[in-house]
């Protein structure tokens, strides 16, 4: 009979194998020249492509930021549309190395599907939308109403809930793409449509006349939207959550597209840690020394691609509220590197 403590380190031993036999993703995508990206079939602000193919949008610059981190070319992305209802099994299967889609982190989309939430990359919450016509101010107004949304998606239970909790009946009219519902909502279809707040402004620039439709105040539920992969390869769950990080990071240190260059030249002790020119924190995530350096000058920080995408910079017009940074009345932090 083995003894108890050989048993153990029999165990652990089985376990690293185990754990290093399934962390091949990094390795893959090197080997493979490009990133296999899981997006939405259109939404702009997040993901949606231009009238030439190219895609843009907050989760896209989380692709293109690992891919630079990677190859040092932002381009080497295969962006994957995948609905709601998909989005799920294409990671699981294999057919996306990362979904970068608008995904709120539940419990138990946490514990499963098989994957893990790198972080979070933008705080949102579900609401609804109207009609001005209809004269509705408020959620609580909405007795009796019919209500399109998206299957697949948080978006039922929280309706369910929000109905539910206020005594109120309604009808749900729910389809399987986000195309269907905004062109049934538009039909007349349904009285409102609900979905994230953001989904809601980036939807509405889809309808004829944006400005006879009003996004109402109520949200009635949190919605922490951020990146997955796949359970089992911490090396690349850490190589997804840095990219993120080093893009907050580099907001609130001021480091910008444009001053990324010069920074990186600095002698201070953070800044040489952060670009590499001192020690070795690239090695450690399995990339270059060079790697934050990467990410910034191809796709600048948070606040740049907030602002572009779906800030002020954007048609979407959105406030950064919650998603401005921690030391700037907002919620956004991310851990130090070093």
């Amino acid at each position: 009979m083995k003894s108890a403590t050989l048993m153990l380190t029999l165990a652990i031993a089985a376990g690293w194998t185990a754990q290093g036999a399934s962390a091949q993703t990094l390795k893959t995508v090197k080997d493979r020249g490009v990133l296999s990206c899981g997006v939405t079939q259109g939404l702009p602000g997040f993901s949606a492509p231009d009238d030439r193919g190219n895609w843009a949008g907050l989760d896209v610059d989380l692709c293109r930021g690992i891919a630079a981190a990677i190859f040092n070319d932002a381009t080497k992305v295969k962006y994957v549309p995948l609905s709601a209802k998909d989005r799920f099994t294409a990671l699981q299967s294999g057919e996306i190395d990362v979904l970068s889609r608008n995904t709120t982190w539940t419990l138990s989309r946490d514990t499963s599907l098989g994957v893990n939430f790198a972080g979070i990359n933008y705080y949102d919450g579900q609401g609804f939308m109207v009609r001005k016509a209809l004269k509705v101010n408020s959620a609580l107004e909405l007795a009796g109403a019919s209500v399109c949304l998206q299957t697949g998606t948080t978006n039922e239970q929280n309706l369910a809930d929000f109905f539910k909790g206020n005594s109120m009946k309604y009808e749900v009219v729910a389809f399987s793409t986000a195309d269907e519902v905004v062109k049934a909502y538009e039909s007349g279809r349904c009285d409102a449509f609900t979905a994230d707040i953001s989904q809601l402004y980036a939807e509405r620039l889809k309808l004829t006349t944006p400005a006879d439709h009003e996004v109402l105040p109520q949200v009635i539920s949190k919605e922490p939207l951020g990146p997955l992969v796949r359970h089992g390869d911490d090396q690349w769950l850490d190589v997804v959550r840095w990219v993120l990080f080093a893009q907050i990071n580099a907001e609130e240190l001021g480091i910008t597209q444009k001053n990324v260059d010069d920074q990186a030249k600095s002698d201070k002790p953070e800044l040489k840690r952060i670009f590499g020119t001192d020690g070795s924190l690239g090695e450690q995530l399995g990339l270059t020394k060079d790697w934050f350096h990467r990410v910034i000058k191809a796709t600048g920080n948070y606040g740049e691609s907030f602002d572009r995408n779906v800030g002020p910079g954007s048609k979407l017009g959105i406030a950064r509220g919650l998603n401005q940074l921690w030391n700037k009345g907002g919620i956004m932090f991310a851990p130090p590197i070093r």
